[in-house]
């Protein structure tokens, strides 16, 4: 967290992240544009950000896309905010994205970084055990064979049974990469869109978009995994559920790390469940 602060403290990053917070996927040349600042500057700073995991990069042929990574955010205010004022701050966050609405992106994907503490196996079958993923997934969740083509079923009530609702497993690499077809489903992702219109909702049932997991060793091997996730196939940049699912990851990625790094949580059957 003293990496993140640090980076935080200074008034050029954060002018940086705002950047790529109303536009993801930008170049170091874009984003060096119309600043008081070198592009040897800018890079530097991006630099400083990449290490604290608030920007994370894509390589696409010679360009090199920069992304905002909230996830470390989220867990600074799992930790700072959380245990004291974490229904206010968050009605009050909700409020003010409703008020100025949210940013368009004009690159329809995000990518978000963390890194867990645990090994790639343990990662990986958190990924796919279904009882394990309606823990941090609020007793929602997917359920399949993971065998590429297979179904994706989904419960659309913690209480239900599994559902077909047309995605596929589109690749499976057991303790290195998960990949499947996603769309938004009722009614677990309707109060992401709380201040869409009915018509709205209905058009981003409709969408169709892709997930995938990446797992690799970190850097530092004290780090543990890292667990990277990226969510596009979007119908267009300014795709409804785009819009919603992009806050719903950060929060789940900060669950299954604080539940994979040794977290206690209690399921809604009443059990125990630890990493």
């Amino acid at each position: 967290m003293d990496a993140i602060f640090k980076a935080l403290a200074d008034p050029s990053r954060r002018q940086l992240l705002d950047r790529l917070d109303a536009r993801g996927g930008q170049t170091l040349r874009e984003l060096s544009e119309g600043l008081a600042m070198s592009r040897q500057a800018v890079s530097k700073h991006l630099a400083v950000l990449e290490s604290a995991l608030l920007v994370t990069t894509v390589r696409r042929g010679r360009e090199k896309l920069h992304y905002l990574n909230p996830v470390p955010v989220q867990e600074v205010a799992d930790r700072w905010i959380g245990r004291y004022e974490r229904g206010r701050m968050t009605a009050l966050s909700r409020l003010k994205r409703t008020l100025e609405g949210s940013p368009v992106m004009d690159k329809p994907e995000f990518v978000y970084v963390t890194y867990i503490q645990t090994t790639a196996e343990k990662l990986y079958q958190a990924l796919i055990d279904p009882e394990f993923i309606k823990i941090y997934m609020g007793g929602y969740g997917p359920e399949s064979t993971w065998e590429v083509g297979a179904p994706v079923r989904w419960k659309m009530d913690p209480e239900g049974e599994f559902e077909e609702v047309g995605q596929r497993v589109l690749e499976a690499e057991p303790g290195k990469r998960l990949s499947y077809t996603w769309h938004t489903l009722q009614p677990m992702h309707r109060e992401m869109f709380g201040r869409m219109s009915d018509e709205e909702w209905a058009e981003a049932v409709k969408e169709r978009s892709k997930v995938t997991f990446d797992i690799e060793p970190a850097e530092e091997a004290a780090m543990g995994v890292k667990l990277t996730i990226t969510h596009d196939g979007f119908d267009s940049p300014d795709s409804k559920m785009l819009e919603g699912v992009s806050g719903g990851w950060i929060m789940i990625l900060s669950t299954l790390k604080t539940l994979l790094e040794g977290g206690r949580f209690v399921s809604d059957q009443g059990r125990d469940a630890s990493a």
